[in-house]
């Protein structure tokens, strides 16, 4: 037997060996409560810091929506910021009366939309969108709406909500919209809970959908500046299409042009009323607190939030089983490369730990797609890999860009050539093990203040169970190489597979390649946060951001993976620049 691997063997079992104690111990004692109106409360006292970590998910995202409405889930994220009776507003009676008004010529705008619909489909015009295609009724109804809106702007306060949590300490408000969930979050001093309390439940009992239509026009906007200006988002949001037959996944979290421009008052109050009911939404907060006072004082707010009239409807469209594989061939300007889906499985599924540790093993500069296509033929300059396992359904993503002179074709047998040796030959014991302590060390990092365990167990519970975040990581620990194997034979079939292949467009000048896929509001940002990489010495750090980044791109939507996959990228190129020293 080699005595060198035999050490790197033993190395390895001893590390694992240091980390047993250290996963029965990282158990994370989340308390479940619930209120008399159906609202889930989730708590967790810890006090490291004087600071508490509060947040709260509605059970809703695009996969809850239907075509003409696609987007409206990530529309309220933006309006569910717009304020209440008594934020947000200098004279709340002149500013319902407004907004009244507003709607009433929105109706009759909607009536002359629907004639130019009518006329697109005749051929009478060519877009239905362009300004320049409006009626003369609507122009003259476009400035009459434009005059209600310059009449409430002038009662408005601006971001006021945002002040209010300034002026009391608080940091890290943010919010975001996935296929499943949509999650609001702030970070608190310990001592302005009840403020917590009195803003959270306010917006979710008494939200004015103030600026509505000029916010749906904002995520319009939005659209075009992410997906439809950058070089690969609109050809990603169509792969995305091409894979999904059936399933709500199939449309974009943004939602479709069409529909984000339609969306009206009367949808989102129904939108609303279904989705933001308390039966359907669950409040968590980790930190410093006593947990009876502070049960106390969520019965106090939120317990005056009325029980939604029914219950969410589930999602009951499954995806079709796909039974050829599908292709799309895309010129574009970026780097050619290939990008590769499979239907996996959804969230909790038993076979979604085998195919993450599967995922694991292949990505990484340690996995063995760098390993193999860059650094060996070098086939590639960057690959990937990652297991999606949404709320509904599931899907396992392999990539790479092409090395100046080869041909995505090339990436894209290579890496079958890497699933083929997982089919057909049992993963070593040492390389698993390495996997399996690389989620252990996650699973810390993870949980190491009271913001990080927060954004945990909102997308656990989001995805389906807040109890993922302590039975998951003993459910990976558990995988072996017998189940790597079947689950790379189970779904990793030609029939089971969409492929895109990406070509640089004819004469199209891409300037510097790693930027391609990036918007115009990206780029400045990845410049900064490759410049700040370049001096830093962290390397503990920098793997920890790393894995951050590999976690945050399962979950990301299309306009995002692009900047994504960049910062990951330069991230491990400087994670390898400083272990080489």
């Amino acid at each position: 037997m080699n005595r060198q691997f035999c050490i790197s063997t033993l190395s390895v079992l001893l590390l694992a060996a240091a980390f047993v104690p250290a996963l029965r111990a990282q158990k994370v004692p989340v308390t479940e409560h619930f209120l008399p109106n159906g609202l889930k409360v989730l708590l967790l006292e810890r006090h490291d810091a004087p600071d508490v970590a509060g947040g709260w998910v509605a059970k809703v995202g695009s996969a809850n929506e239907r075509p003409g409405i696609t987007g409206i889930a990530h529309l309220f994220e933006h309006m569910m910021f717009k304020g209440t009776p008594t934020i947000g507003t200098k004279d709340f009676k002149k500013d319902m009366e407004i907004i009244a008004a507003q709607e009433r010529v929105r109706e009759q705008m909607r009536e002359e939309e629907a004639k130019l619909r009518a006329a697109w489909r005749r051929g009478e015009i060519d877009d239905p969108q362009k300004p320049e295609n409006r009626t003369p009724r609507l122009r003259e109804l476009g400035k009459e709406f434009q005059q209600l809106v310059e009449e409430q702007r002038k009662i408005l306060v601006k971001n006021e909500f945002d002040r209010i949590y300034t002026a009391g300490g608080g940091s890290q408000m943010n919010a975001y919209t996935s296929y499943d969930v949509t999650a609001y979050f702030i970070t608190v001093p310990a001592n302005k809970l009840e403020l917590f309390m009195w803003m959270e439940s306010e917006r979710i009992l008494r939200p004015i959908f103030r600026e509505f239509y000029a916010e749906r026009d904002v995520v319009f906007e939005e659209r075009r500046m992410r997906t439809d200006s950058t070089p690969t988002g609109k050809f990603a949001e169509a792969f995305e299409s091409l894979f999904w037959e059936s399933h709500p996944y199939s449309w974009p979290i943004i939602g479709w042009p069409s529909d984000i421009s339609a969306i009206t008052r009367e949808q989102a109050d129904d939108f609303y009323a279904t989705y933001y009911a308390p039966q359907n939404l669950t409040l968590i907060l980790v930190g410093d607190f006593d947990t009876k006072r502070t049960l106390a004082l969520v019965e106090k707010y939120f317990g005056r939030i009325p029980k939604g009239k029914k219950p969410a409807p589930d999602v009951v469209t499954l995806e079709v089983a796909q039974n050829a594989e599908k292709r799309m061939n895309a010129e574009a300007e970026t780097n050619p490369q290939v990008d590769i889906l499979w239907h996996t499985v959804a969230f909790g599924h038993a076979d979604s730990y085998s195919l993450s540790v599967l995922a694991q093993l292949l990505s990484t500069r340690t996995g063995r797609l760098y390993k193999n296509l860059v650094l060996g033929p070098q086939v590639s300059t960057e690959t990937w890999a990652w297991q999606g396992s949404r709320k509904w359904a599931g899907q396992f993503n392999i990539g790479g860009e092409c090395r100046d002179g080869r041909k995505p074709e090339e990436v894209e047998q290579a890496i079958y050539a890497e699933l083929d040796k997982l089919k057909n030959e049992d993963v070593p014991a040492a390389e698993l093990q390495k996997v399996k302590n690389n989620f252990a060390a996650g699973e810390y990092r993870r949980l190491a203040n009271n913001h990080a365990i927060l954004q945990q167990l909102m997308r656990a519970e989001g995805a389906g169970d807040w109890r993922e975040v302590n039975d998951g990581g003993p459910r990976l620990q558990a995988v072996t190489a017998a189940d790597v194997r079947r689950v790379a034979n189970k779904y990793f079939t030609k029939e089971n597979r969409a492929v895109a292949i990406f070509t640089r467009k004819a004469g199209a000048v891409t300037g510097d390649p790693d930027f391609a896929g990036l918007s115009d509001q990206q780029k400045p940002i990845a410049r900064k946060v490759i410049a700040a990489l370049k001096t830093d010495t962290n390397l503990a750090a920098l793997k920890t951001r790393a894995q951050q980044l590999e976690e945050q791109l399962v979950k990301a939507e299309t306009k995002t993976q692009p900047f994504l996959k960049l910062l990951r990228k330069k991230t491990q190129e400087r994670i390898a620049e400083l272990e080489k020293k």
